[in-house]
């Protein structure tokens, strides 16, 4: 489909269940999310070094005792926002409980989200998923960098409805260290 087919194709307001149909029509694996003022945003699909930290991250939750049904990869969450919802997908989203099947699961059980900045999504991911997140109420969010380190900045959120940077430090230190250090589900 060319571009202007699919502009024309688009409706006048996109709701979640535009953006749920949109992913699932999609052949390619691009990302769809909405923010909670209705910005649409097409992501390509992850590439291989994304892939692998979300498998490190996923694999190390798991060791520490994590069941799979709390720790989930590229599932949809509902962000409330002033007139309608938005859903965002990140790499990997951490539960208290397992959750119903949803393609857009509510945020009340969700107690860490990780998103793994790829090429192009450094400021979305740092500006404006971070301000969601932490005006949504969601405990803890971790942004992993993609440079030489792959630096993971944790983020606590504070009395004030914003992320305090509570450690910065590479994947493979924080892969030393247990999930209970971090204070997850806490």
């Amino acid at each position: 489909m060319s571009a202007e087919a699919f502009g024309r194709a688009l409706p006048a307001v996109v709701t979640l269940d535009d953006l749920a149909a949109m992913i699932a029509a999609d052949q390619h694996g691009h990302r769809y999310e909405l923010s909670p003022e209705g910005a649409l945003s097409i992501m390509p699909p992850p590439d291989s070094e994304h892939a692998a930290i979300a498998s490190r991250l996923l694999v190390w939750l798991a060791m520490a005792g994590w069941p799979a049904e709390q720790v989930l990869q590229a599932a949809g969450i509902r962000i409330p926002g002033p007139d309608s919802d938005g859903g965002r997908i990140p790499d990997l989203t951490v539960w208290a409980r397992a959750q119903s099947r949803s393609v857009w699961l509510p945020l009340a059980d969700l107690v860490l989200v990780i998103e793994i900045v790829s090429p192009g999504s450094a400021a979305m991911d740092e500006v404006v998923k971070r301000s969601e997140y932490a005006h949504a109420g969601i405990p803890r969010y971790w942004m992993v960098e993609r440079d030489a380190a792959q630096t993971v900045t944790l983020h606590v959120l504070g009395p004030d409805r914003t992320y305090e940077v509570a450690a910065k430090m590479p994947l493979a230190w924080l892969l030393q260290t247990n999930p209970a250090d971090h204070q997850i589900g806490d």
